[in-house]
């Protein structure tokens, strides 16, 4: 209703201007976001999410050697392609019913929580914050950099830098120090996963069964010296970004509510436990909350569950506005979970994919991305949970569940406490995430880097484990098993940025049907056939802007924070439209100021 009195009191000649952003891309895909926007009262009234790129690997894994999935959905992507086979691997157990070697597990977490310090490091420091440096501030709220170079950090003790502004001069593309040394932290913690999974980012190590990784101390000794050589990195960064977006809430008063929306997320766990994880679809609940980042779904700040398989059985794949047809008039794959449970028609065990390709239409179909949603039992409501770029979700879930309990990573109910040892320079330190008010653009960029504080500490703990095992003779990272002429598994895992699961069917020794779900479909969604706006969509619209250029020269820095807290693809090119027809062409590269046409 508030949306609908603001384009009425909007339609004034020259007060609503159309804009768009098409592509935002990363190597994944492309995205486009279509909006209007109320110059008059600063406000975006409405936005549209779009993808203009079909992938169809659901099509093309049909009849394959289920053993390959892993090797071909790591393709899915040139950024988290260890988190497809990580999972891929995870949905194959469960179908051959493997139970991985400990050694294993502890190997392969010590590999996802290097490609999450990696991946996060890069897209915070590199790219992140290029929309919130000083080249950026100046010009968009020459006011606020003003105010930035009068305005002490709060934590220059541990990160060196006296003033906001001496931040974000440090975070400027190509010449800003922290803008460098993230660089060289990427570059590191990359090696650090090449260690354990073979290869970046498509690991030529994991597999069903576990791992070809040679497990010698000194694999891991070569792990843990690089890491305590970035501990110090981490403390700072975390450092950093509290005392930049602390400043953007003083400094902008009612800057909470840009890219806010409703606290919506889900988190399907990371991290096995292997002492508990045995893959098997009876006791998923069990394992599920043993991981090291707990699974679960959150509504409006209230933990709803935990279960994997409440889960996995809420999953719904809704069309809506996106180029397809529907398949409810196919057979079902599954019509029962393997605890007797009825799976729905419009889960991924049973979605088949029918693409439909036609013209854009924002009243109708504008989007190759479909809608996944959670049904929530008790209210009948298809939620467009989001994952708040993965960090956000992963520590809210895991705050409020309190399982989590290691001398490095423990949750409180309200809160993650995350130690972090002495480094070349720096104590130990102990930080700690608390639950915030909202759940909006900064809460979801703050995340990020405790994240990385997050995996580092379990680093530490993983590292501990698995050299007990090698010490103790155990070196066994692999077992054998056979391929079931039939069977269905599901793989649960976070990616970089946010949920993702593989849900796998086997006939006749074949794959039958396949479906991965990474993060990008929840958050970029379109409006699904009740009309509800996908996370994108929803934190954009009837959204304040605090830019101080007009439509003339508006570059929209508030609104790609927005979609960019969210981590939703690398930013490479922008080309922006303004109303009646006018075209005006921005560039907006990884590298500010750089780019082509």
């Amino acid at each position: 209703m508030a949306i609908e009195q603001q384009e009425k009191a909007a339609h004034k000649p020259g007060t609503l201007v159309d804009m768009s952003w098409d592509p935002i891309t990363r190597i994944i895909g492309n995205l486009g976001i279509y909006t209007k926007i109320d110059f008059e009262n600063q406000r975006v009234v409405e936005c549209h999410s779009t993808s203009s790129l079909f992938r169809g690997y659901s099509v093309f894994m049909k009849g394959k050697d289920p053993r390959d999935a892993g090797f071909i959905t790591s393709r899915i992507c040139g950024i988290c392609g260890d988190n497809h086979t990580t999972c891929s691997v995870y949905a194959q157990n469960m179908a051959y019913g493997i139970k991985t070697p400990k050694l294993a597990e502890w190997i392969i977490n010590l590999g996802e929580a290097a490609e999450y310090m990696f991946d996060h490091t890069l897209f915070q420091d590199n790219l992140v914050f290029v929309d919130f440096c000083e080249a950026m501030v100046k010009g968009t709220n020459p006011s606020v950099l003003q105010r930035a170079e009068t305005t002490d950090a709060p934590n220059a003790g541990i990160h060196g830098r006296r003033t906001i502004a001496d931040i974000m001069r440090a975070f400027n593309p190509f010449e800003g120090e922290a803008y460098k040394e993230a660089l060289t932290v990427s570059r590191v913690t990359r090696e650090m996963f090449c260690l354990m999974e073979g290869r970046h980012v498509h690991p030529s190590t994991v597999y069903p069964g576990g791992v070809g990784t040679m497990p010698s101390p000194s694999v891991f000794t070569d792990y843990l010296s690089r890491l305590m050589n970035i501990i110090d990195f981490i403390k700072k960064a975390v450092a950093l970004n509290d005392d930049v977006f602390d400043f953007f809430y003083q400094a902008l008063p009612g800057y909470e509510e840009v890219g806010r929306r409703r606290v919506l997320l889900g988190c399907w766990g990371a991290f096995q436990d292997p002492d508990v994880v045995d893959y098997r679809y009876d006791t998923m609940n069990e394992w599920g909350k043993a991981m090291y980042v707990t699974p679960g779904i959150v509504v409006d700040g209230e933990l709803i569950t935990t279960n994997l398989v409440d889960i996995n059985l809420g999953i719904r794949i809704l069309l809506g506005s996106s180029y397809y047809e529907d398949w409810v008039n196919e057979e079902p794959f599954v019509t029962h979970d393997p605890l007797g449970n009825p799976v729905d028609m419009r889960h991924p065990w049973n979605q088949t994919t029918l693409p439909a390709p036609q013209k854009r239409d924002f009243d109708g179909k504008y989007s190759w991305v479909m809608s996944p949603r959670w049904f929530d039992q008790r209210t009948g409501d298809h939620l467009a949970l989001d994952t708040g770029g993965g960090p956000f979700a992963r520590l809210y879930t895991t705050a409020l569940a309190g399982l989590v309990d290691t001398p490095y990573v423990k949750s409180t109910g309200s809160s993650v406490q995350i130690n972090l040892p002495k480094g070349p320079e720096l104590p130990e330190v102990t930080l700690e995430w608390r639950i915030p008010q909202w759940s909006n653009a900064i809460e979801r960029n703050r995340a990020r880097v405790y994240f990385v504080a997050y995996a580092a500490a379990m680093a530490v703990y993983f590292i501990e484990r698995a050299m007990q095992r090698v010490r103790s003779g155990d070196t066994k990272v692999f077992q054998d098993f056979d391929v079931p002429d039939q069977a269905i598994g599901v793989g649960f895992h976070e990616a970089v940025r946010g949920v993702l699961s593989h849900h796998l069917v086997i006939e006749k020794g074949k794959i039958a049907n396949y479906h991965p779900y990474p993060p990008t479909p929840w958050n970029g969604s379109p409006r699904d056939h009740y009309g509800t706006p996908g996370p994108y969509e929803d934190a954009v619209q009837d959204m304040p802007i605090f830019e101080e250029n007009g439509p003339e020269n508006f570059k929209g820095v508030d609104i790609m924070r927005a979609v960019r807290s969210f981590d939703p693809c690398l930013p490479c090119g922008v080309h922006m439209y303004l109303g009646k027809g006018r075209t005006v062409r921005k560039l907006h590269s990884p590298m500010f100021g750089g780019g082509h046409d």
